[in-house]
């Protein structure tokens, strides 16, 4: 705070003004700390953060500012998204850490289906079969990726929208059998 023998606070310093006692900025902007205030003034302007840091109680103001400064580096980043980006793209990667997830279980399951495979195969083998066919026979009964399409073939999140419409042809005018004046 600005009193006779403390430095401005960071928005007084920057805005080049008088830091008083009263100083809505001064507990959250330390006068050590310009970038912080810099960058919420860039983004939101001075009048208005102290407009919602008024309209707030005391005790919700600490959090405001913690978000406002999240927001306004996210902005700076980018101009477009913002923290939405940063959101959208954490969403992406738990999409695709989903997906890995729901790979490594059909793997695992097709792992334990070919163990319970294996052993009622090779127990219900006649003895007269050769090690050959033997061979042959447990690696048909094996083969789990039929049995799990859903997870093997599972889309990735990163895969481009147009894959999705490869059949597509457009539609006709007279594709659904009306006539038009023309």
């Amino acid at each position: 705070m600005g009193s006779s023998g403390s430095s401005p606070c960071a928005c007084c310093k920057l805005l080049r003004r008088r830091c008083t006692q009263e100083c809505i900025f001064a507990p959250y902007f330390p006068s050590d700390d310009l970038r912080k205030f810099a960058m919420v003034h860039k983004v939101f302007g001075a009048s208005n953060v102290t407009k919602m840091l008024q309209e707030l109680p005391i005790n919700q103001r600490a959090e405001a500012v913690n978000s406002l400064v999240y927001e306004a580096n996210a902005r700076v980043r980018d101009p477009v998204y913002g923290c939405v980006g940063a959101i959208s793209y954490l969403q992406t990667q738990v999409s695709q850490l989903q997906m890995q997830l729901a790979m490594a279980q059909a793997e695992i399951l097709c792992i334990q289906m070919q163990q319970d495979s294996t052993a009622t195969v090779t127990n219900t083998l006649p003895t007269y079969v050769d090690q050959d066919d033997r061979l042959m026979l447990l690696s048909e009964n094996s083969n789990c990726y039929g049995v799990l399409p859903h997870y093997i073939n599972f889309p990735s999140s990163s895969s481009s929208s147009s894959n999705v419409f490869q059949d597509f042809e457009p539609l006709k005018r007279d594709s659904f059998g009306l006539e038009f004046d023309s």
